[in-house]
């Protein structure tokens, strides 16, 4: 029974630590107060929500949806727009993990290898697309836009 117990305290300290290394926007907020409280009430109930606003910058999408998955730069006759892509990944119509998961025994440091590269069939979308004019959010495309 107590070897039960233990083996039940490691596992759960061995979630927890897993998890806490998860970035969600209550970790990126805890990790940057000072951006949040320089917010609105309106933008941080956004962020929050894990939602990118019009007229945000670029640290307040950062602080809502964390770093982007890809960055592209658009040239429009008023200069050069900066578009941000957090994507999600697909495969046979099932939506895909695109978190990292541990692969081997050298350590906690590594190697870790990425769950959806497994599956050689899969498909980017974008879960979000937030454009940039002069470093303020003028477009934001939800959903699946291939």
């Amino acid at each position: 029974m107590k070897t039960i117990r233990i083996s039940y305290l490691i596992a759960t300290a061995f979630a927890a630590a897993f998890l806490a290394g998860c970035s969600t926007p209550s970790t990126r907020i805890r990790d940057n107060p000072a951006e949040f409280t320089r917010l609105t009430p309106a933008q941080q109930s956004l962020v929050l929500a894990g939602q990118p606003g019009l007229g945000f910058d670029m640290d307040a999408v950062k602080l809502a949806l964390g770093d982007p998955d890809r960055v592209t730069t658009i040239q429009t006759k008023d200069g050069t727009d900066t578009v941000w892509h957090y994507a999600s990944y697909e495969a046979d119509g099932r939506l895909l993990y695109t978190g990292s998961y541990f692969a081997g025994r050298r350590g906690w440091g590594g190697p870790y290898e990425y769950y959806y590269l497994d599956y050689p069939n899969r498909h980017m979308r974008d879960r979000f697309r937030v454009g940039f004019h002069d470093g303020v959010v003028s477009t934001i495309v939800r959903g699946d836009t291939d």
